[in-house]
Parts: C-alpha cells; structure tokens; sequence
C-alpha cells in the first residue's frame, strides 16, 4: 500500500491540467532569470489542491517535510496547506511546525507559498512573542524570506498591532524587488484600514522614497483626493550619470 506522500503524489497528478502548465509558468514567472526560475508545475489548481490536503490532514510533520521538499510546486503548496493545519490543529504542535518552517524556506520559494502559509504559521507564532526573527527575515539576501517577514504581519495587524508592519516597511523601503514593493504596500493598505490617519502619516513620511508601485498598494483604500495629494509628493531627481 502506498504511503500517504505517494498518495497525494498520485492525487495531484490524477488532478493535473498539462494544457494549464505553459501559462502557470509565464504567470510565475519560472523563465531563467525570472524569480521563480526553474519551478515546475503540474498544472493542479489551488482549489483542486486544498482538497486533496483536506482528505489527508492530520499528515505527520516529518512527511509534510518531504513534500515541501519537492521539485513540483503543488506538492510544496499542498505541504504548506497540510503544515498549517497541523500548526493550527493544537498548541502541541506549534514550536514545531513554526521551526521547521523557518528551517525550510528555500523550499518557500514562490509568492502564493509564502502568502499561503507565513501569516498562519509565522504570523500566528509571534502574536506573544517577540518578533525578532521578523527583522532577521527582512534583512535576508533571500527574497523569500524578506516577502515572509513582511507578509507575515497581516496575523499581527488582524490583532490590531500594527508597530511591526511600518518598522518592517520602512525597513524594506530601498528593496530593489517588486514583489516586496507590492508585499509592503499591500500590508501597509491593510494596517490603513485599521487606523487610516497612521497610514498617511507614514506615506507622507516616506513617499518621496518609496518605490511607486509600494505607494500605489498602500493607498488605493484612501479617498481620491487624498490618493492625489500622496501621489503629487515630490520625489528627489536622480543624478545623471557620468
């Protein structure tokens, strides 16, 4: 009898749309040179793929692993669904997972992995603890680990504790990569919603600096007038070059 990895191996590729693969790739960007370079997918949409882990929930920790270890990136999805679930399955389990997680996040190494998992498991962990290892994520030369530290805040913001989101933003406002733009606008959006007079006090702290597409995220919850006036902040000329 095949054990429960090969099975959900078997669910996921009894599930496959070879014919989705081609645009999957283009959407993730896996082309050489592209931040997903070199993923593999099988073509399992996500809902297809939630429940094949809903059938197999309760998966040891140690065979999560071994799916997350995967080349194909829906085995990896499916072991991140299944590692929040057993991080929310108790308290028993949560130093865990949330360790093993963070010992593994080379293997997270796509947004939707990260935004799938990180609030529920990071996020979740540091509601009562001291959110070091957040600034330890931001200041990673890995991509990834910067998207967790950021996007691992919205658990923190859904508590109402927003200090976290805007240190780590302004921490990250000089990241060269979009994907962190668009992260660090799209939290700091959901921290506006919270207390809207804080989120304009940090962009008109910091717009001259932030990157456009970070200002955009951030704002487009704001009246029109408001989105205006942030916008019209003036941003400093580049010197040309020599």
């Amino acid at each position: 009898m095949a054990d429960d990895v090969s099975a959900i191996r078997e669910e996921l590729r009894d599930a496959a749309e070879p014919d989705r693969v081609p645009g999957l790739q283009r959407f993730f960007r896996t082309g050489p040179g592209e931040y997903g370079e070199g993923d593999v997918f099988i073509g399992v949409r996500v809902p297809a793929c939630r429940r094949i882990a809903q059938r197999h929930r309760g998966l040891p920790l140690a065979d999560c692993l071994r799916l997350l270890q995967s080349e194909i990136h829906e085995e990896r999805l499916v072991a991140l669904v299944l590692m929040v679930d057993l991080f929310e399955s108790g308290p028993e389990n949560r130093q865990e997972v949330y360790d093993a997680y963070l010992a593994n996040t080379r293997s997270i190494d796509n947004w939707d992995l990260v935004d799938v998992s990180c609030p529920r498991i990071v996020g979740a962990h540091l509601l009562e603890r001291p959110r070091d290892p957040l600034y330890r994520l931001a200041a990673s030369p890995s991509l990834w680990d910067r998207r967790i530290a950021i996007v691992s805040t919205q658990m923190l913001i859904r508590a109402g504790e927003l200090d976290d989101t805007y240190a780590l933003a302004e921490r990250l406002l000089e990241d060269r990569h979009d994907l962190i733009h668009k992260a660090c606008g799209w939290m700091l959006r959901e921290a506006g919603k919270r207390d809207t007079d804080r989120l304009v006090g940090f962009v008109e702290d910091h717009a001259a600096a932030m990157p456009r597409t970070m200002l955009r995220y951030a704002i487009e919850r704001l009246d029109a007038d408001t989105r205006a006036r942030l916008m019209a902040i003036p941003r400093p000329r580049l010197r040309p070059p020599r």
